[in-house]
């Protein structure tokens, strides 16, 4: 039995986990009953797998497995990732000594079919979901790079890239604002893309120096992508996101907002992207909107000269 509160969302007694606000419930319903000129891979998987009475039943995770199940990703165990059973943590602090070792440089001509290709780099990667989302829709286009700091979702999305048999993307345990420089700069083809989705937040005003958006790692994105080349930010946490809008905008000589360049997009009154310009969400994109969030998009093109 569902109950009413606040009279903007429906609260599940079973447990937080099932809270539904009425806009998500309107954006699966109309996912749903969508043409299916109008709804993606993913959209469609979740047609197939839940109708509108079934929506208000689902959990965040649900959600997720349902937005990536065109991937048909294995389940894997601590053990299957070679990190025994410690859990996995959700934040960890980048300026600790063991994350301060720069990340080895791979053979590029190893890693990838062809390095020669634009490579598209996230920034604090997560289960890398996002990324091989991307990777299996280009093939033949462009090669990706995930920077995760945490090893053990490291190892898991190795193994999937090995079981999907992706050639065009890599996952590396990495600190960014330490490897970042050092990776790109010596990879053979262009830098396309840069993303950086949902950062850890570090609210307390003396962690605001372990967030991932510091000065050298925006000089270094600036410096290595190519002429064209696109930056795409965004967060749940509107602190956040001004955080990283403030410090990509004092490059506004180097950088132009997308929307700008492209009549297509549309921008708020505030100058934050209307839509996810990326084709599918992120897992953490898909909890926040489930939990009534807003999401706070900024993306930049670095100008021709």
């Amino acid at each position: 039995m569902l109950r009413m509160e606040h009279n903007n969302f429906i609260v599940n007694p079973i447990g937080k986990g099932r809270i539904l606000f009425y806009p998500y419930i309107n954006y699966l319903s109309n996912i749903i009953t969508a043409t299916p000129s109008r709804r993606s891979s993913s959209t469609i998987s979740i047609r197939q797998s839940c109708s509108k009475e079934s929506v208000q039943e689902l959990r965040s995770s649900d959600l997720v497995a349902l937005e990536y199940a065109n991937l048909k990703l294995k389940h894997h165990t601590i053990q299957e990732m070679g990190v025994g059973h410690v859990r996995i943590r959700q934040h960890v602090n980048p300026l600790s000594s063991a994350f301060q070792v720069p990340a080895q440089v791979p053979d590029w001509g190893e890693t990838f079919c062809d390095s020669s290709l634009p490579l598209m780099v996230d920034i604090g990667c997560g289960s890398g979901r996002f990324l091989i989302w991307h990777a299996k829709g280009s093939p033949e286009t462009k090669n990706f790079m995930g920077l995760e700091i945490r090893q053990k979702l490291v190892n898991r999305a190795q193994l999937w890239v090995k079981e999907l048999d992706l050639n065009n993307i890599c996952f590396l345990y990495a600190n960014a604002t330490v490897s970042f420089e050092q990776l790109v700069s010596n990879y053979p083809g262009p830098l396309g893309f840069v993303s950086i989705l949902c950062p850890d937040p570090h609210f307390k005003k003396r962690h605001h120096k372990r967030r991932v958006v510091q000065t050298s790692l925006v000089n270094s994105i600036l410096k290595n992508l190519s002429p064209g080349g696109q930056i795409y930010l965004h967060s749940d946490v509107l602190e956040v996101a001004l955080d990283m809008r403030s410090q990509f905008d004092a490059h506004l000589d180097i950088l132009q907002h997308i929307d700008t360049v492209d009549p297509s997009v549309f921008c708020d009154e505030h100058g934050w992207l209307l839509k996810n310009p990326m084709g599918i969400r992120t897992e953490r994109e898909i909890h926040a909107e489930l939990e009534g969030a807003t999401m706070y998009r900024r993306m930049y093109q670095k100008r021709d000269s």
